[in-house]
């Protein structure tokens, strides 16, 4: 089901801002990665050290750590983007649990939030849609 709902956005977001050429290429990309949620990064970790930290498990497509949209302080977590299911499916087996900058990082697969209102009122942040972890994890990518 969340699969369905990431296409229909995608499709939205694509016709509405550059036609169906980048809705092709949105659909190519979402199909040949995979996203995982990094928790429990030290405040030190940045995009570019996540990245080297998992980058001997296959193509790292993007590696994004999460930082406080005031402050520009990290958050304590991340995402990281793989080129194939495989080498996702391998840094996920070899680095949960595993020390990080001095702190043991929890590593699950992204899933999608769903989207809707959570602004005012249900105690939810200022975003909607992104992703978060099957583990608890608060992502706002």
């Amino acid at each position: 089901m969340a699969f369905c709902n990431k296409i229909g956005n995608l499709l939205k977001q694509s016709i509405s801002q550059s036609g169906p050429a980048s809705m092709l290429n949105s659909i190519r990309c979402m199909a040949t990665q995979t996203k995982l949620f990094i928790g429990g990064l030290s405040y030190g970790t940045d995009d570019h050290s996540l990245k080297d930290a998992f980058s001997s498990y296959g193509e790292v497509v993007e590696a994004r750590v999460i930082t406080d949209r005031d402050s520009g302080r990290s958050r304590g977590f991340g995402f990281v983007n793989f080129s194939s299911d495989e080498s996702a499916s391998s840094a996920l087996s070899a680095m949960d649990g595993q020390e990080l900058h001095g702190r043991s990082i929890r590593v699950s697969y992204a899933t999608e939030r769903p989207s809707g209102n959570r602004g005012f009122g249900g105690g939810g942040g200022n975003y909607s849609g992104g992703y978060g972890s099957r583990a608890g994890g608060d992502g706002d990518y």
